[in-house]
């Protein structure tokens, strides 16, 4: 299975945000939304990546003041991405090589959806529950 094949599944829309939102207002973007990131957008380009992680970090770091921040401060500029055509275990690698829980999806330089760590571990059950249901099917038929 591919990317593609989980963004037909869960949609392409990702919840962003600009770089002078204040960390504030992209954590309680993050809640409202029930997401785990915010990709952050300068126009058309994205500028980085900001997680719950990286909120609390600042937060243990900077106290309370961190809140008043732009996100631009605190997320992540160099990001890791994939494309639809990338497959499961090509992200599970990834994810797991750079211990990251949410990959934008790039499209000829453009955002077209996100997956998560949660995205990618569901996608696997399912292919493992399919597996299993095949392999008993081919036995009984036997």
């Amino acid at each position: 299975m591919t990317v593609g094949h989980i963004l037909n599944q869960k949609g392409t829309a990702v919840v962003t945000a600009r770089p002078d939102d204040t960390v504030h207002e992209v954590g309680k973007l993050l809640t409202s939304r029930k997401v785990g990131a915010v990709v952050i957008m300068d126009g058309e380009t994205i500028a980085g990546i900001v997680s719950e992680r990286d909120i609390v970090r600042a937060v243990a770091e900077r106290g309370e003041a961190a809140l008043k921040l732009g996100v631009s401060e605190i997320m992540t500029r160099k990001l890791e991405v994939c494309s639809p055509s990338d497959t499961v275990p090509d992200l599970m690698n990834q994810m797991t090589d750079r211990r990251i829980r949410h990959l934008p999806v790039v499209v000829d330089g453009k955002l077209s959806g996100i997956v998560s760590i949660g995205d990618v571990v569901k996608q696997r059950i399912a292919e493992a529950e399919y597996e299993a249901a095949e392999m008993k099917r081919y036995i009984a038929a036997g």
